[in-house]
């Protein structure tokens, strides 16, 4: 999930550098709209797309992603060492950091509500008549002016000169829907409630809105007039985010700027192509990225799984979630595994024999010895190399010796078969979590 949020991040960082610089002062206001909206969502999906022929560009090192291994101390019960019984493990609630992030979007969400109650009630206890494709809704004793879908509200406050200009502003927001944009970005600040770029996907489509509005409602109106309507009164605009006010006091130069600007020549719309290449290159980085993963049960048949059982009886293994490769024709074979004809079947093969090693040799005593206590991470990445040997042994460890026992227990591992891509021996690059639990 973390990964994911990251992705849509910078996706969207992305998207937003290149209105701001490309097309935020263009005066394709509606070409503007669809860019806002359309890579809003597209980073949102961007991270689950993958195209199968960019997955083919592959360096010359294939990664395998091991599976976590959990090693813990030896378990003596009379004199004996035995399996075990992780059923006994007493369950609880345990935090997490997504829990912050539910929390944050029910907090949220009942904001929302509460605000879109507020214009409900508002709705259903003022003054309204029928006026075009919208309802009037007279505020009592106020200066405000907004709209949301085809609901105009106006302060009974305003001069009666000035309220048919407004009147005219709002009513463009209700014939262009402007109340779905901002409610489908409320949305996902209800999810995305923690991400600022999306605060700020709103605020752009915002202003946009205003200066949509703002062109078309000069066309039935007097511009110097609609100028001064604009700079003369200060409206007591609610702060809704999911409205469209006619006044907001940091927009007002803006959109006497906008209406005073010349139309974009044509030929800047061609700007708009600059988007080809940057999805091009980030479905490129997914495509490539991206890893199926399966889980333990897929990945281990019954045999296998009885061989970790022989291994949890002397110590704690336990195995999570493997990541496959990236497409590669042949994968490293263990000796003993050359039978084996699937890859699937030699990945098998491949983690069960490693997962032995690293369980009946680690050194589960050193815990104890260095002083240590609860659960030890160690990230140990290798290379077999084309003649199928371990190189380039790295390892990151919260404690020198323990970095030292997993590179001697990497060592164990005999030569293998190396792999092939394309019919010809490539480098294979492992990563290996090992998570050191150490019992007090």
């Amino acid at each position: 999930m973390l990964y994911y949020i990251l992705q849509t991040v910078v996706f969207q960082l992305l998207f937003l550098m290149l209105y701001d610089v490309f097309f935020k002062n263009e005066t394709f206001f509606n070409c503007n709209r669809i860019y806002l909206l359309f890579t809003a969502v597209l980073s949102l999906i961007l991270p689950f797309l993958q195209i199968n022929s960019f997955n083919k560009i592959i360096p010359q090192d294939y990664v395998l992603s091991l599976p976590e291994i959990i090693i813990g101390q030896k378990e003596i019960v009379a004199g004996t060492i035995t399996k075990t019984d992780l059923t006994k493990v007493p369950s609880g609630f345990t935090f997490h950091w997504e829990h912050i992030i539910y929390l944050g979007s029910v907090i949220t969400l009942i904001l929302f509500v509460f605000k879109l109650s507020r214009l409900i009630i508002l709705v259903f206890k003022s003054p309204k008549t029928k006026f075009k494709q919208a309802f009037l809704i007279q505020i009592i004793n106020s200066k405000t002016a907004y709209s949301f879908f085809n609901y105009i509200f106006i302060g009974d406050k305003i001069y009666p000169e000035e309220k048919q200009t407004i009147i005219a502003h709002e009513l463009e927001h209700v014939k262009e829907k402007h109340s779905i944009d901002l409610l489908f970005f409320e949305i996902l600040k209800i999810i995305f409630w923690f991400n600022p770029l999306i605060y700020l996907y709103q605020n752009r489509i915002a202003n946009l809105h205003e200066f949509i509005a703002d062109f078309k409602a000069v066309k039935s109106s007097n511009k110097t007039f609609y100028y001064q309507n604009l700079l003369s009164q200060v409206f007591d605009t609610k702060k809704v985010s999911f409205i469209n006010p006619f006044f907001k006091q940091s927009l007002i130069k803006k959109r006497i700027i906008m209406l005073s600007k010349q139309k974009s020549k044509q030929k800047n719309v061609l700007k708009y192509l600059l988007l080809v290449p940057v999805i091009f290159g980030m479905l490129l980085y997914t495509s490539c990225a991206n890893e199926e993963k399966t889980t333990n049960d897929e990945l281990l048949d019954s045999n296998s799984k009885n061989a970790v059982d022989e291994i949890v009886e002397e110590e704690i293994l336990e195995i999570e979630e493997v990541a496959s490769f990236y497409e590669i024709d042949e994968v490293p074979k263990y000796p003993g595994c050359e039978t084996l004809t699937t890859n699937d079947e030699l990945r098998k093969c491949f983690s069960n024999n490693l997962n032995k090693i690293i369980a009946n040799n680690f050194n589960s005593s050193l815990g104890k010895t260095l002083g240590l206590v609860g659960s030890q991470k160690i990230d140990v990445s290798f290379t077999i190399n084309k003649l199928g040997k371990i190189e380039k042994v790295n390892v990151k460890a919260p404690h020198p010796e323990l970095k030292e026992e997993a590179k001697r227990v990497i060592g164990l591992i005999p030569n293998v078969i190396p792999g092939k891509q394309n019919g010809k021996v490539v480098n294979v690059a492992f990563f290996l979590p090992i998570k050191f639990v150490v019992k007090e």
